[in-house]
């Protein structure tokens, strides 16, 4: 069933037909619209959509809404619509945008402090490691210098200690060069001396009074001893004048080596020999005089080192042990008065050394 409509005015628009469930209008009357202001419950309503609110003169009808997207605002006089808003994204180009260049300055900025802090630290530490390496230079450069100080000063001392007189240093040297001579009835001392002849063994010498009773007999052959053992040497040539003998043994032996300068007063020396036949005895003594040749005997060396029969033909040493002369004999009735032959004359005689 449809209710009837109301009668029309003249100049009133016919009403529209209504349908079940549409609300029916009011009577239209003169000066007044022809249709009531659309309030909230008057908008039809779709099953799910929302109704939308009253407009009002000047306000733009909102669009209808959809199930999950929100209704925008309205826009005053002279303002300009705002854009779609969706989700996670910024209204109208605004907002985290404009900041990003500035933290990316920012960021710049910092990044430039901390490269400049870094490169100065890095040039100070420069700087430091070349100081220390400067104070190391020339700390070692100080201390190359004070290691050249003592090495001088260690060589000058070994010069010192090497010129110092040291009897027990001479005697350990010379001693296994030095022999009690058996001649006979007769003994005495020799010494091996200079390097090894050409047909090998050993040239001695000795004083040819040690010798002479065997050279007078028609020997030659005289005998070498020393610590228990026995060798043989013979007589080679002699100087009587001079009170010299040269033998040679084929032993081998270390020879002594000849001073090559003159003894002076007052040098230290050590005489090695077997006085009364007492083998490797060792007394001191310093040069008292070297006496010049008299009466064609030539020159003689006067020291005072204690000898007794045994010790003629034994060796005459300096401290740097090299021999000087050749222990002769010692003046009767008198204390610290020996004599000895200079090594010269013997070297120059027998052509040796």
């Amino acid at each position: 069933m449809q209710p009837v409509p109301g009668p029309a005015f003249a100049g009133q628009p016919a009403p529209a037909p209504t349908h079940p469930g549409q609300p029916i209008s009011t009577p239209a009357h003169p000066a007044q619209p022809t249709t009531a202001p659309v309030h909230p419950a008057s908008a039809p309503a779709h099953p799910g959509q929302p109704v939308a609110g009253p407009t009002y003169p000047g306000q733009p009808i909102s669009g209808p809404a959809y199930p999950g997207q929100p209704t925008a605002g309205s826009a005053l006089p002279g303002q300009s619509a705002p854009g779609p808003v969706y989700p996670g994204g910024a209204a109208g180009g605004t907002g985290r945008g404009r900041r990003l260049p500035v933290v990316a300055l920012v960021l710049a900025g910092m990044l430039a402090v901390v490269a400049g802090v870094q490169a100065y630290q890095i040039h100070r530490l420069d700087g430091r490691l070349a100081a220390t390496d400067r104070r190391l230079a020339d700390a070692q450069g100080a201390d190359g210098s004070r290691l050249d100080g003592l090495e001088k000063r260690a060589e000058a001392l070994e010069k010192q200690a090497g010129s110092a007189f040291n009897p027990e240093a001479v005697a350990s040297a010379v001693l296994p060069s030095v022999f009690r001579v058996s001649a006979g009835q007769f003994t005495g001392t020799a010494f091996a001396i200079g390097k090894p002849p050409s047909g090998g063994g050993t040239m001695l010498l000795t004083n040819f009074h040690v010798v002479e009773s065997v050279y007078d007999g028609g020997g030659r052959k005289v005998f070498l001893e020393r610590t228990g053992q026995r060798f043989e040497a013979t007589i080679v040539k002699v100087d009587k004048d001079k009170d010299l003998a040269q033998l040679r043994s084929t032993a081998r032996f270390t020879g002594l080596v000849a001073a090559r300068t003159p003894v002076k007063s007052g040098q230290q020396i050590v005489v090695v020999g077997a006085p009364l036949g007492l083998q490797d005895s060792v007394t001191t003594g310093v040069v008292s005089a070297f006496r010049p040749d008299e009466g064609g005997s030539g020159p003689v060396i006067q020291f005072d080192a204690p000898i007794n029969p045994g010790n003629s033909g034994g060796p005459v040493i300096n401290g740097s042990k090299e021999v000087v002369g050749i222990a002769t004999a010692k003046a009767r009735d008198a204390e610290g008065i020996g004599l000895a032959v200079p090594i010269k004359t013997a070297c120059d005689t027998f052509t040796l050394c």
